[in-house]
């Protein structure tokens, strides 16, 4: 087995209005994010389900996880390699599917990463580095629903 590492978050309810859960739309979804350290991180519902539009529901949360594991394990990838990124930038999708009952799923999340490498000889590999860090990212490695990757490169 391999080394282990442990993760530790705070999630707050501060949605009680007053009469906590008395009813479905009696309370609000709002949340704060803590971790040791760190700056707080509003959180809400996605506002299909009441939360606040203004700030991050879970499911923007897991998108971002997934966006930021694979852009974390791409650069790594790449400096092992020998591909100088100069820039990255992706704007994530995923689509979320409601179930009958109080259910639901992802059916897929597509990340679609900008990247600028410093030479046009890195090109290739620069593509090719994405399969490797797909492969790599724990996020990815963790969810039950595809996680694709449509990448550009381009030099700058």
């Amino acid at each position: 087995m391999g080394r282990q590492h442990t993760y530790r978050a705070t999630v707050r309810w501060t949605g009680n209005t007053g009469s906590g859960t008395s009813g479905y739309r009696n309370y609000g979804r709002s949340h704060d994010i803590l971790g040791e350290g760190k700056p707080t991180l509003r959180g809400s519902a996605d506002p299909a389900f009441l939360g606040d539009p203004e700030c991050w529901n879970p499911e923007e949360f897991l998108l971002a996880a997934l966006s930021q594991c694979h852009m974390l394990s791409y650069l790594s990838v790449c400096a092992r390699d020998g591909v100088t990124v100069t820039a990255y930038e992706d704007v994530a999708t995923g689509v979320m599917e409601e179930t009958a009952g109080l259910g639901g799923h992802f059916t897929e999340v597509v990340l679609n990463p900008v990247v600028t490498v410093a030479d046009e000889a890195m090109l290739e590999r620069a593509r090719s580095a994405h399969g490797d860090a797909h492969r790599t990212c724990f996020i990815a490695n963790s969810v039950n629903f595809p996680v694709r990757h449509e990448p550009a490169v381009r030099v700058g």
